[in-house]
């Protein structure tokens, strides 16, 4: 795995444009982010802002935020993968993490340098354990908002509904193929291709159908509900 140095050497301009977009976007969404933290207050006991520890750059824990989707002590009550029908979501949580609106906070992640812009998703401590040699790859640059594999799995939740273990359906479903798409930008990531993900993100959030040419060769992510139905 290359040397968390020698990553951060060569992606200075990558982290440039973090800060600078991450600062703009803050400042332009606060009025959202307050008012949508008011409404997680007031639809749902408990705070506004989530934080859960996730593995980050170079293999070092942190704390990723997000505006609170669930119950207080959702994670005592079932594990990391959630499903669309999970009982531990609230009414309004289930509205933004539709729209990724849960994830605006993380913008302050990428401030604070713990995350980037895009950039593999970070994984909580159980699936980064089960990495191989090869997929420790992943750790070697900066977790992030967005990336192939979010593009390839928009809507995770509804991928995961009607499964009574969300966590094998995940493991089965998912993440094989995010594990793959996450190497590639490993591998072959640069500023072009950051500014190309965000773009197709963008699309993604507009049209759900949107597939970019470079995730058409992995297919379409297949959903628990339409396996379960077809094996009737």
């Amino acid at each position: 795995m290359p040397s968390v140095t020698t990553a951060l050497k060569k992606d200075w301009a990558k982290r440039f444009f973090d800060i600078i977009v991450a600062a703009i976007g803050l400042v332009l969404l606060a009025p959202t982010l307050a008012l949508i933290a008011l409404m997680v207050k007031l639809r749902s006991p408990g705070p506004a802002l989530y934080r859960g520890t996730r593995v980050g750059l170079g293999g070092k824990l942190f704390s990723m935020l997000k505006l609170r989707t669930m119950v207080v002590n959702a994670e005592s009550l079932g594990g990391s993968a959630t499903p669309a029908d999970d009982q531990r979501l609230t009414s309004i949580g289930k509205f933004l993490r539709r729209y990724k609106l849960d994830e605006l906070p993380q913008l302050l992640n990428v401030l604070a340098g713990d995350m980037s812009l895009v950039g593999p998703r970070p994984e909580v401590q159980k699936y980064v354990g089960l990495y191989s040699p090869e997929e420790q790859a992943i750790l070697s640059v900066r977790p992030g908002i967005t990336d192939w594999a979010s593009i390839w799995n928009s809507n995770e939740a509804a991928v995961l509904e009607g499964s009574r273990d969300p966590e094998k359906a995940y493991e089965e479903l998912i993440r094989p193929t995010k594990i793959t798409l996450q190497l590639l930008y490993a591998r072959n990531h640069s500023l072009l291709m950051d500014l190309k993900i965000l773009l197709h993100t963008g699309l993604k959030l507009i049209n759900e159908d949107w597939i970019p040419k470079e995730l058409k060769p992995y297919g379409r992510v297949k959903r628990y509900r339409m396996i379960s139905a077809a094996s009737i």
